[in-house]
């Protein structure tokens, strides 16, 4: 009987490890089934650009689709389209699951012309997204006001260390990007006259705020599915070190959507592939799951524009790269084409 691997999340995780298992597989035996609500995926850190600029049309240029997995001549069915909560019983797809694997993401949604139009723009979050989306209008807006307000005295989190942080701080000062630290906005909707105040009494001008706090996983359908006590407090999947559900040994999670204490980044991805698709293979050939994910040293790239950034490498003390490392390595490309080959 044939064995289904149900993939749920045509994401960059979703798509990955599909064709990870898709090369290990016997196609005699076992059968691959994705099931994803986007078509084409969206390679989200193109997408900051692609919001603040029509420059090399990036809209044109992030896009990935399941389709792509493998070559036409070993694609053996199509893939379907439904919405999240429909996912584990897919109209008009008969799904066994015999193991299934969930990835899912959240998207950034930005209109380039409320970003062109504005006259100073307000950032709330100085995480990753604001950081690198300050950059980008700085660099193509050059000379519009804009104001990052975080919740933390320096940018990003302590995941990273202060000088790093610091480091990123001195890159705002260059490109004329304003950091209020340890405060918040409550009311995201501006004045009248174009201005917000903070939780601590500063006014800001801004007729343009823009969240840049994070996305929320899409992980409801699967509490819906399968119980509440299946995601944390901020409803992300609790796993074992095998990428497994407690209690449920046929469903892996990976991605940004799992449980674990270290920065959700695509870079990733290729660790927790490589221990799900050892423990299914293991499962379809009915023995125990015994890799296990043991963490991944914090690497981050935080652009500034196409032609800046900042570098941080988590290994020995901790390395700190510029602009020109950043720039060569990200910045400039936004690693389209390297996220193309290695998750389209």
């Amino acid at each position: 009987m044939v064995k289904n691997i149900v993939i749920v999340g045509g994401g960059s995780a979703g798509v990955f490890i599909a064709k990870e298992l898709a090369t290990k597989i016997d196609a005699s035996k076992n059968r691959i089934i994705l099931i994803t609500s986007t078509n084409p995926d969206v390679l989200l850190p193109s997408t900051l650009r692609a919001a603040t600029t029509s420059e090399g049309q990036l809209e044109n240029e992030s896009f990935m689709g399941p389709v792509q997995i493998l070559p036409v001549a070993r694609r053996r069915t199509s893939y379907s389209t439904v919405s999240p909560v429909e996912s584990f019983t897919c109209p008009g797809v008969p799904v066994v699951n015999d193991v299934t694997v969930a990835c899912l993401t959240s998207p950034l949604p930005l209109r380039k012309g409320r970003i062109e139009k504005a006259r100073s723009i307000v950032l709330v979050g100085g995480g990753i997204v604001g950081a690198e989306l300050a950059g980008e209008i700085s660099h193509f807006h050059k000379g519009k006001p804009i104001t990052i307000v975080h919740s933390e005295e320096l940018p990003l989190n302590p995941a990273y260390p202060d000088k790093f942080r610091r480091r990123l701080l001195t890159g705002f000062q260059k490109h004329g990007v304003t950091f209020v630290g340890k405060d918040r906005v409550e009311n995201f909707t501006p004045s009248e006259d174009g201005q917000i105040t903070t939780k601590n009494g500063k006014v800001i001008n801004a007729d343009l705020v823009i969240t840049t706090i994070g996305g929320t996983p899409n992980t409801g359908f699967i509490a819906e599915s399968l119980g509440a006590d299946v995601l944390s407090a901020s409803k992300h999947v609790r796993v074992l070190p095998t990428l497994q559900l407690p209690n449920h040994s046929n469903i892996f999670a990976l991605g940004d959507i799992i449980d674990w204490q270290e920065q959700r980044q695509a870079a990733k991805i290729p660790a927790h592939a490589g221990v799900v698709v050892k423990n299914v293979l293991s499962l379809l050939d009915d023995r125990a799951a015994t890799a296990e994910y043991k963490g991944s040293p914090e690497i981050t790239i935080v652009t500034l524009g196409p032609t800046d950034g900042v570098t941080y490498l988590g290994f020995w003390w901790g390395i700190i790269l510029g602009g020109w490392f950043s720039a060569m390595m990200k910045s400039k490309t936004l690693m389209i084409p390297m996220s193309k080959a290695t998750f389209a």
